[in-house]
């Protein structure tokens, strides 16, 4: 379906807001780009305090959510540092929410669905991901919940890069720019990192780092499943070396030698952090880096992907 239809154009909306929302913009501005962008950066930002949450062991810093104690909605003095790390997440998500919902009114009065749509998901992802996060307090931190709750994270990371990169460019209907083995290639090189960055999170589950010393862990042998993890993650670096390779034979206005060196430094970058965590004993600093680096190898992989097609527009004029 293309993309460009008739704008929203509400009517009869009473009193005050009908002249606010029709003040709203009906194109892309600049403005649209860099609250995409923002949508982006504190999706990753998130991930980089709730890593700290865990951590540091205060996962159960707020006994109860969405209260923080059974009485209070702050955390109380007798929770020390700990309180005050879970809640300054749980904050953050209130400045999600609120770039959300600057983001969605940013477009929806645009003729652009695919901006809507993205923006819509990023917020639904939000009050889901807030949701879960509340469960996995009520049941004390459950390993599989908790990696659920980060693949939600690595979602909205990486549809905050597809806002960023529809945001950039312009509507209309859209049709590969590439070759079908180039685009095979890429798709595969996108499977490797989901397998890479859930591998992941099951070693997470079995490491020392579970958010509280009560909380449970899934039972498998971190040692073993360190080994288990590098297998994906070196087919994906070995895929993505294809990918670089390959990007100096598509098109240069489609960016992908940009986006693809990108993609590979920052699989340089988890590598070696990787490698130096395991072998000084998984410290704090390391491992939250890490995490932080595997979202950003979503958006970056996610941005290659979005630029194998292009504006049927632009293609008809090359």
């Amino acid at each position: 379906m293309p993309d460009t239809q008739a704008p929203i154009r509400p009517t009869g909306t009473p009193g005050i807001l009908g002249p606010l929302v029709r003040r709203l913009p009906d194109r892309v501005t600049r403005m649209t780009r860099v609250l995409a962008w923002l949508v982006l950066i504190s999706n990753i930002v998130i991930v980089a305090t709730g890593g700290l949450v865990r951590l540091t062991g205060s996962g159960m810093g707020c006994e109860t959510w969405p209260y923080c104690t059974a009485d209070s909605l702050v955390p109380t003095q007798e929770l020390g540092i700990h309180g005050i790390i879970e809640f300054g997440n749980r904050t953050l998500t209130g400045v999600l929410v609120i770039i959300a919902l600057l983001a969605f009114l940013a477009v929806v009065r645009i003729p652009r669905r695919d901006l809507r749509s993205l923006t819509v998901a990023n917020g639904v992802g939000i009050i889901l991901q807030a949701v879960i996060g509340g469960i996995v307090v009520w049941l004390h931190l459950p390993p599989t919940l908790v990696g659920i709750h980060f693949v939600i994270s690595a979602a909205l990371v990486g549809n905050g890069a597809a806002l960023v990169a529809r945001s950039h460019s312009p509507a209309g209907p859209r049709r590969r720019a590439v070759g079908a083995g180039y685009a095979g290639l890429v798709h595969a090189t996108s499977a490797a990192v989901a397998v890479t960055v859930l591998v992941g999170i099951l070693l997470t589950g079995s490491g020392p780092h579970a958010g509280d010393d009560a909380a449970a862990r899934n039972g498998l042998d971190p040692v073993l499943w360190q080994h288990i993890h590098s297998w994906p993650a070196y087919v994906t670096f070995a895929l993505t070396v294809l990918v670089v390779v390959g990007a100096w034979r598509t098109p240069p206005r489609l960016r992908l030698r940009r986006w693809s060196a990108l993609l590979l430094g920052v699989e340089v970058l988890q590598i070696a952090v990787g490698l130096w965590q395991a072998r000084t004993g998984l410290p704090i600093a390391l491992v939250n880096v890490h995490m932080v680096l595997a979202v950003t190898l979503v958006a970056a992989m996610t941005a290659v992907v979005m630029h194998l097609k292009e504006p049927v527009a632009l293609a008809d004029l090359s």
